[in-house]
């Protein structure tokens, strides 16, 4: 019998399918020595990563929970922590850290290269679902269960907002969302609107280019050849495909128009190229994964398991969302990927991660940890 588990492991091959054709498809160039081949996609580094991914998936699915639970309680959590820290401080230092479209997101480790941010991302999700297990019964607590985690929270966010905003934000919104589901009382958010103001107010004053983006948001037509420039593009590029689209490959703004196309912005490449009806398709596959993770969790029954499965959703679903607001011009523009489909080895492999362990909950004789 077909399993939600069973569902998400397919839908999360089909994004991944759609990731590795649209990326390859935006990634054509004018004039190539030679054709792009069958072949060519099959084996290129986009087909690896989704087969590496979905590898990892996998493997992520046969993990216990409750033994995940049980090596966070025995001291994995400050592990966890530590590893996070480094990583965010590591990727400034000048030999480790790249530079990547004016930000220092990446760090090199000989061959491989990652993106710190997505990870603390994802391990942000393992130390409060076991933050908020481990006390459930003070959660309704200022201190101990709103304050406290918080703390490292906010300190993760500050680190992240430094190169990324967006990947920022996120963070810090399904974090919040994670402890409120946990018993924390909803008054308590309205403490983080002074601090939050503040810090994102700092972080967009710091940076020229992102208030720049604020003013292309307001207005893109009063430049439209200078920070104007990328959200029409986008939205002209999202507009070209009609109801049907152009074909597939057969895009034109992707010819030197728009920026990123393989990236951040490969969702207007899809509408263009596919239309109305593939950027549906796209927006239900979406929405089938969060549907397949809802029936997992509603099975579930200790509170680490359902918290991380939460998050794990809610990271993905706002992403999405956040990802496609941004390209039709409905936010301003931010440095966030499209899950499974943007091009980018760390998001495919590290999302797949997580929906692998919504996968190993999808199982009848999950039990309430000690």
């Amino acid at each position: 019998m077909l399993r939600p588990g069973h569902g998400l492991m397919l839908l999360t091959a089909a994004l991944l399918s759609v990731g590795v054709i649209m990326v390859n498809s935006a990634g054509l160039t004018v004039g190539a020595a030679e054709p792009v081949s069958l072949t060519d996609i099959l084996l290129g580094r986009t087909a690896i990563l989704a087969a590496l991914a979905l590898a990892v998936m996998f493997l992520a699915s046969r993990v216990s929970v409750e033994r995940l639970y049980r090596a966070a309680s025995a001291g994995l959590v400050p592990w966890i922590i530590l590893g996070m820290l480094l990583l965010l401080l590591a990727v400034h230092l000048p030999v480790i850290g790249r530079e990547v479209n004016g930000a220092r997101r990446w760090m090199n480790l000989g061959p491989l290269s990652f993106q710190p941010s997505e990870v603390a991302k994802w391990s942000m999700i393992v130390v409060l679902a076991w933050y908020a297990a481990r006390h459930v019964l003070v959660m309704g607590e200022l201190n101990r269960g709103f304050v406290r985690p918080m703390l490292l929270v906010g300190l993760v966010c500050a680190l992240i907002a430094t190169e990324d905003l967006g990947t920022a934000m996120l963070v810090g919104a399904v974090s919040v969302c994670l402890l409120v589901a946990a018993g924390a009382r909803l008054g308590y958010t309205a403490l983080l609107a002074g601090p939050a103001a503040a810090g994102l107010a700092v972080a967009v004053l710091s940076n020229p280019y992102r208030l720049d983006r604020l003013r292309a948001f307001v207005d893109p037509w009063q430049d439209p050849q200078g920070i104007g420039y990328h959200v029409i593009q986008s939205m002209v590029t999202v507009a070209g495909g009609g109801v049907a689209g152009r074909g597939l490959g057969n895009s034109v703004r992707k010819f030197g128009y728009l920026p990123q196309d393989t990236s951040d912005f490969i969702f207007a490449i899809i509408s263009e190229e596919l239309g109305l009806m593939g950027v549906i398709a796209v927006v239900c596959l979406f929405g089938a994964v969060l549907l397949c993770g809802l029936s997992i969790l509603e099975r579930v029954e200790h509170p680490f398991g359902r918290l991380l499965g939460l998050g794990i959703l809610l990271t993905i679903g706002l992403q999405a969302l956040i990802n496609m607001m941004v390209v039709t011009g409905l936010v301003p523009t931010k440095g966030i990927a499209l899950p499974l489909i943007s091009a980018g080895g760390t998001g495919w492999v590290m999302t797949a991660l997580g929906l692998g362990l919504l996968v190993a909950m999808d199982r009848p004789t999950v039990r309430e940890p000690a």
